[in-house]
């Protein structure tokens, strides 16, 4: 096999582009909640940061299943990890927690996770056909 295309082989689950992507929105979304007020720590704050984690998270446990039914399980419960992550940022940006900005940056990286993460789902179907 040619080195080149070798080293661009998936060997992890960090290697998956959706997992890297996923990845950015965590730290993004970190980032973004150290400025949340104190007394949501254990409210709208930790529940943003559950559910951004829980994407790569379940990207990560899809990865390491054998058969296409059960990749999809996990991936699928990412996406709908990533729907209750833009709801909650709604309502960061709604009670005014983040900007119009901010929300808009971070709104487009969770559109791009959601593309990618259906992608994987799509691939994942080919490779078990």
């Amino acid at each position: 096999m040619n080195k080149a295309i070798e080293d661009k082989k998936i060997r992890t689950f960090t290697d998956l582009n959706a997992w890297r992507e996923g990845h950015k929105l965590v730290l993004m979304i970190y980032k973004i909640t150290r400025s949340f007020p104190k007394e949501e720590l254990f409210g709208l704050t930790s529940q943003i940061r559950r559910c951004a984690v829980s994407i790569t998270s379940n990207i990560a446990e899809g990865f390491s299943r054998k058969s296409y039914k059960e990749k999809v399980v996990f991936y699928s419960t990412a996406l709908g990890s990533l729907t209750e992550l833009q709801n909650q940022l709604l309502i960061a940006r709604d009670v005014k927690y983040i900007t119009e900005a901010t929300f808009q940056k971070i709104a487009d990286q969770t559109v791009l996770v959601h593309k990618i993460i259906n992608g994987l789902i799509r691939e994942s179907k080919i490779r078990h056909s």
